[in-house]
């Protein structure tokens, strides 16, 4: 019995072999937009910066809740 195998990737599979230069240019296309070096010390700054957030953020209503 055959394993089952979706259009799309039947036709990635043969869209790669007929193009091989498309497996370089995909891998370049994610070292632009996904690869990047990550800089901890900003990360840590901005977690430290947050604000809580209310529960319900769109509550309109600012006096105390025990004054009604």
């Amino acid at each position: 019995m055959a394993e089952y195998e979706s259009d799309h990737t039947r036709f990635m599979r043969e869209f790669l072999e007929k193009h091989p230069e498309q497996i370089e240019e995909q891998r370049r296309g994610r070292a632009l937009w996904w690869d990047k070096p990550q800089d901890f010390e900003a990360q840590r700054r901005f977690n430290e910066a947050k604000v809580a957030q209310k529960p319900y953020p769109y509550q309109t209503d600012l006096t105390p809740s025990d004054t009604h």
